[in-house]
């Protein structure tokens, strides 16, 4: 079927229901930010494949809500398909549940699959209708009466992580955990976040491509802890271990009617953007409700000494790879046809040749040209094309390594530069070198940093549609709450600065039509001096890969800039180097020379 067949199906069995409007979010039943093949409903339905975006289907309209990353991809996407797309965020654009409310009928019905909408938006949609004395049905999943060749739920074997790795035992986790939920007055705290969950269990799986997650939940009591997932992915001595910490295996969708047993007595410990509304609702009515962000988040995002220290070694087997495959690229670009899609192939083939890779972070971004202003590209055999001899390729690719997983973007010049080209390409390294020298206080966000990213590109007049950064798991998900750069707060990135959290730096300039362009390091946050006035902290980059100079004009940096690119290119040569042959060292004391 085509989209269009697709919602006119759709559309007859919302009649049949008696729904005006029908919600279909990206999420899965864990509110995960990717999802695997069989969650991919709003792909089906709209033919929209990026990772982030919200469809209303009504009796006569269709609509698609996306962010900034995707506008491109998504305009390109939906083109043909009768579906209008908002641009999440923009002037003039409505929310979803603004338009919901707008257009759904008086006394009308908002029909969603409750498993896939988040506790707290569906709250949201509730309360919005209420102005309309519309309901909420969530009991259907009407993509899956349409979508005839859905595939199966993943199977695929879970592995677990030791000690030497995690840093931190299950038990002690627990123990943390609980002593969380006392301060909240809770005894009971139910789990529906992948990432929580594999934390907590050290555990890790392989049911979302690229992100090393297991279809579970769990609900943790001050006794015991119950784990409702597929057993037949645990081997018998993950079983044995997961007993000597009190945690029982149950049958995934067990979880569902065993809530139903709380009681009047029973605190129970939620996050509203990490519960479904279905399994929400059937918490029994009496119960206490307590809503709070989940403590996993916050903990598992203060990575121990033991993550920190595997994450750097992994970063060094990841430059090596990047720095590698850069020096390839120099020397082979313009003699051999390279595309997009073979030059992703061969940074693959680099990371493989180091110990203890699994596999791709995420799914790379390599885009050449015109195609490097798409925020988050992903080259198709229809879109694929020869990396440009005269001009910038943008990579944004990672590894996921026993160590920890890694998220790097490097924009590489080939050619003949415009003066255009160089002058964004420097803007992008000041605005990167800005944040990264920033000292604070304890007590800061991300959000206050923010503008000291973007201050040289607003100096230009010129901006970039999405966020500085990121939080990063430990061989987890590659965007990790609650820590963030971003001009704006959104909920899930609001937390303060706190030492140990991996963040990335990433800012960028995109011209439609022309180029884009992005430069990417993680960084630790570190404690620094403590004064009278504070705590102060600051960041240590970890991505050892050089910035290509072919792109950058001196002229626009003042010396501290200079100095500063200086400093961690020669960091770069000390780290990678010994890992290189002699042809490769050569090259790479070419490209980490002081400028």
């Amino acid at each position: 079927m085509t989209v269009p067949e697709r919602i006119s199906a759709l559309r007859s069995l919302m009649e049949e229901k008696g729904y005006d409007v029908y919600l279909v979010p990206t999420d899965d039943s864990h509110q995960s930010e990717y999802v695997g093949e069989y969650f991919k409903a709003r792909a089906f339905i709209t033919g929209f494949t990026g990772s982030a975006g919200t469809a209303v289907i009504t009796k006569t309209d269709a609509g698609l809500w996306t962010d900034g990353r995707y506008f491109i991809q998504a305009a390109a996407q939906l083109e043909g398909s009768g579906i209008t797309l908002f641009k999440a965020g923009q002037p003039d654009v409505p929310t979803i549940e603004a338009y919901i409310t707008d257009v759904i009928p008086e006394g009308g019905t908002l029909g969603f699959d409750g498993r896939v909408v988040a506790m707290g938006q569906g709250q949201a949609l509730k309360a919005a209708l209420a102005a309309k004395n519309a309901r909420i049905d969530y009991s259907e999943d009407l993509i899956d009466r349409i979508w005839e060749d859905r595939p199966a739920l993943s199977t695929k074997p879970a592995f677990a992580l030791s000690v030497e790795y995690t840093g931190e035992s299950t038990a002690d986790k627990l123990s943390r955990i609980r002593e969380a939920m006392k301060k909240e007055g809770a005894d009971v705290h139910i789990l529906a976040a992948l990432d929580d969950i594999c934390w907590t269990t050290n555990l890790r799986g392989n049911d979302i491509e690229y992100f090393p997650l297991l279809l579970s939940y769990a609900v943790i009591t001050m006794d015991d802890m119950k784990l409702y997932v597929d057993e037949t992915k645990l081997t018998a001595e993950m079983k044995e271990s997961l007993a000597k910490d009190g945690i029982s295996i149950h049958p995934y969708n067990a979880v569902y009617e065993d809530i139903k047993g709380l009681s009047a007595k029973d605190g129970v410990l939620v996050d509203p953007s990490r519960l479904n509304y279905a399994l929400y609702n059937n918490i029994p009515k009496e119960a206490k409700v307590i809503e709070q962000m989940n403590p996993e988040v916050l903990m598992k995002a203060m990575k121990n000494d033991t993550e920190l220290k595997n994450i750097v070694n992994a970063h060094i087997k990841d430059g090596t790879a990047v720095t590698r495959f850069m020096c390839w690229l120099k020397k082979n670009i313009g003699k051999t046809e390279i595309t997009e899609i073979s030059a992703a192939k061969k940074l693959d083939s680099f990371r493989r040749e180091q110990e203890g890779y699994l596999w791709q972070s995420f799914e790379p971004i390599c885009g050449s040209g015109e195609h490097g202003a798409i925020v988050h590209y992903a080259a198709t055999p229809e879109t694929n094309v020869p990396v440009t001899t005269n001009g910038l390729f943008l990579t944004d690719t990672g590894g996921g390594y026993m160590e920890g997983s890694t998220d790097i973007t490097r924009t590489f010049a080939f050619g003949e530069l415009t003066d255009r080209m160089k002058e964004d390409f420097t803007t992008v390294l000041l605005c990167n070198l800005h944040l990264a020298r920033a000292v604070f206080p304890h007590g800061i966000s991300g959000f206050n940093l923010d503008a000291m990213a973007r201050t040289p590109a607003w100096e230009r007049g010129m901006d970039y549609n999405h966020g500085t950064g990121h939080g990063v798991g430990y061989l987890m998900n590659i965007h990790e709450a609650p820590a963030g750069f971003r001009c704006a707060v959104r909920e899930k990135e609001r937390n303060i600065l706190e030492p140990g959290m991996v963040i990335t730096n990433e800012p960028g300039i995109y011209i439609e039509g022309s180029h884009g362009i992005r430069i990417e390091n993680e960084m630790i946050v570190r404690k620094g001096p403590k004064t009278e006035y504070g705590q102060f902290l600051y960041f240590e980059p970890i991505t050892y890969v050089p910035i290509d100079l072919d792109a950058v004009d001196p002229d626009m940096m003042k010396q501290e800039d200079k100095d500063q690119l200086n400093a961690y290119h020669e960091k770069v040569y000390e780290l990678i180097s010994p890992h290189l042959n002699d042809e490769e060292k050569e090259w790479l004391k070419e490209y980490t020379r002081a400028i």
